[in-house]
């Protein structure tokens, strides 16, 4: 059973297998771990590459970049950067990408992150704490229908209108909100029902969190930046773990997989297909048991089509 603070990397086996599955036995290239996180899949990546392989990865999270400092491997390097910035990567370069989206254990179970309704502590939710505005810095100034907007769409969150004027209501008594406890408390009292065993602020800090790190853009601005920095026959693989996220990644990978046909010129030849799909998987039960935190996991993979000569 994981505990609180440690992290243990979902579908670590599978992720890894299907990223190097075309590579052979001791893969060369260059290699992609969009998001570090605790480092769980790129040591296991350098594990398996050769001396001739490279391993870059990306990470927004200061702490992200102090651990993988402790990897002493001249084969990796890492940038303080989201993976939006895959886009700097030359054309056809990269050999496969993997993308773990979310947020660690350690960062869920830190009160100082402010991620969790779990824990009290200051309401930030910023993925880089380096740079950008906080949650509570961002509630303290929106208005309801900025926030109602955010929370119904990043939280799917049916109570987004009165949750989005008790935030206002309260900033206008008593000042703005400032930390976790208070805002899940307040949400606790402005949602009328919720489903059996779901905190009732999980909707609400999901999307807070979502917004204020641009997490979906960021998401397909990498997607789109895969079609170019890959080369033919490099895999892209991506675990997400809520539904908005793995909608983006579905609808991507099934867009690019098939031929393109032009309207406008119905006699011109069509644009080949860019990806194809090679299926879905979800964690087994026995890792599930082993991690809670897995049972929402999704991991989808493509691979990029041969370009046409």
């Amino acid at each position: 059973m994981a505990h609180a603070g440690e992290h243990r990397t979902v579908l670590l086996d599978e992720a890894v297998d299907a990223l190097l599955e075309r590579a052979g036995e001791a893969p060369a290239g260059l290699w992609v771990d969009a998001t570090f996180g605790r480092g769980g899949h790129t040591r296991r990546i350098l594990s398996r590459l050769s001396p001739q392989g490279r391993l870059l990865a990306f990470d927004k999270d200061p702490q992200a970049i102090e651990e993988a400092a402790r990897i002493q491997d001249a084969r990796f390097c890492i940038r303080h950067a989201g993976f939006r910035h895959l886009t700097e990567l030359p054309a056809g370069s990269v050999a496969g990408v993997l993308m773990d989206l979310g947020v660690s254990s350690p960062q869920i179970d830190a009160p100082e992150r402010g991620f969790s309704f779990r824990f009290d502590g200051p309401l930030d939710m910023r993925m880089d704490t380096t740079r950008g505005q906080s949650a509570a810095d961002w509630l303290a100034h929106a208005d309801v229908a900025q926030i109602a907007e955010v929370i119904r769409e990043y939280g799917e969150e049916r109570f987004a209108g009165p949750i989005a004027k008790a935030i206002v209501a309260r900033r206008q008594e008593r000042g703005p909100l400032e930390r976790t406890a208070e805002l899940a408390d307040l949400v606790a009292g402005a949602v009328k029902t919720r489903e059996p065993g779901q905190n009732p602020a999980t909707r609400t800090f999901q999307a807070l969190r979502i917004f204020i790190n641009a997490e979906l853009e960021e998401l397909q601005q990498a997607l789109e930046a895969c079609l170019t920095v890959l080369a033919p026959g490099g895999r892209l693989v991506v675990i997400s773990f809520h539904s908005l996220e793995d909608r983006i990644v579905k609808q991507f990978i099934a867009q690019h997989s098939k031929e393109v046909f032009d309207r406008r010129a119905p006699f011109a030849a069509p644009q080949p297909m860019r990806l194809k799909a090679l299926g879905r998987i979800k964690p087994g039960a026995a890792e599930v048991a082993a991690n809670p935190r897995a049972r929402s996991a999704v991991m989808r993979v493509a691979e990029r089509t041969e370009v046409p000569a």
